[in-house]
């Protein structure tokens, strides 16, 4: 994503860069979005075994089939509260970039988890 670097602690004050990506969302592929009847906007629900966040999805082919993409620049969907907080030993870097994760439909009404927009 182009449009806001790391965190968005600096770009999300873009009201310009805001117009552009003003929130988060899932990447998702259409032959995974028709399985569980998403289409482009609907809210999903994604989970790990740390956690799930409620966003809406970007149904597309920009991800493969059975690869999902979340950017990490929006604490209102944080991705990492879905991933390892394991680190390298050597660089002890966080392994905040893959995991495993289930993609389903969203509850239709709002709940805790639901910190898409």
């Amino acid at each position: 994503m182009l449009e806001h670097y790391h965190t968005g602690t600096m770009t999300r004050r873009s009201k310009g860069l805001n117009g552009l990506v003003p929130g988060p969302f899932v990447e998702v592929n259409g032959t995974d979005a028709e399985k569980i009847r998403v289409k482009d906007g609907d809210r999903v629900k994604v989970t790990s075994r740390r956690g799930s966040i409620v966003l809406p999805a970007r149904v597309g082919s920009r991800v493969d089939a059975g690869v999902l993409f979340i950017p990490f620049h929006f604490w209102e969907a944080a991705a990492n509260v879905l991933t390892n907080p394991a680190s390298d030993p050597t660089a002890g870097i966080p392994e905040f970039k893959v995991c495993a994760a289930r993609l389903e439909r969203a509850p239709e009404s709002g709940t805790k988890q639901d910190l898409g927009t």
